[in-house]
């Protein structure tokens, strides 16, 4: 989205309250609330930081990753998933969540190397079936 065309702030920060308010302690009804919003507008929203990681990634895939990964994605904004947030370790490997051009992506590194990465709504779980395969 071209910066002339984006939603003012003090407009964003007004939908973005409203939904927080109806839906951030389901994050069922906050990703409905996402769903029924301009497409421009969501996008904006889902790479700011008036959202958190794990809302955005509930919204991408519907599930909850487990409370450890919760809390890892709730402690960083929505707007770090440019460059990823790591969601987990398992054995050497990290998985790591990130939104590029609007499309949800789960990494699998190995150290500073890149693995595997999955794009789309079962990118988690496909990445998770790749761990348990390799391992």
């Amino acid at each position: 989205m071209k910066e002339e065309d984006a939603v003012p702030y003090q407009e964003l920060y007004r939908i973005a309250d409203r939904i927080l308010e109806e839906g951030e302690d389901d994050p069922e009804a906050l990703a409905g609330s996402l769903d029924d919003l301009d497409p421009a507008v969501r996008e904006e929203l889902l790479s700011s930081d008036l959202l958190n990681a794990y809302q955005v990634f509930f919204y991408y895939f519907r599930e909850d990753p487990g409370d450890l990964e919760r809390d890892r994605l709730i402690l960083n904004p929505a707007s770090a998933l440019a460059t990823g947030v790591m969601i987990t370790e398992i054995e050497f490997y990290e998985v790591i969540f990130s939104v590029d051009s609007g499309e949800p992506v789960i990494s699998v590194h190995a150290g500073e190397q890149v693995v595997a990465n999955f794009w789309g709504k079962d990118a988690y779980r496909n990445a998770l079936q790749f761990l348990d395969d390799a391992l």
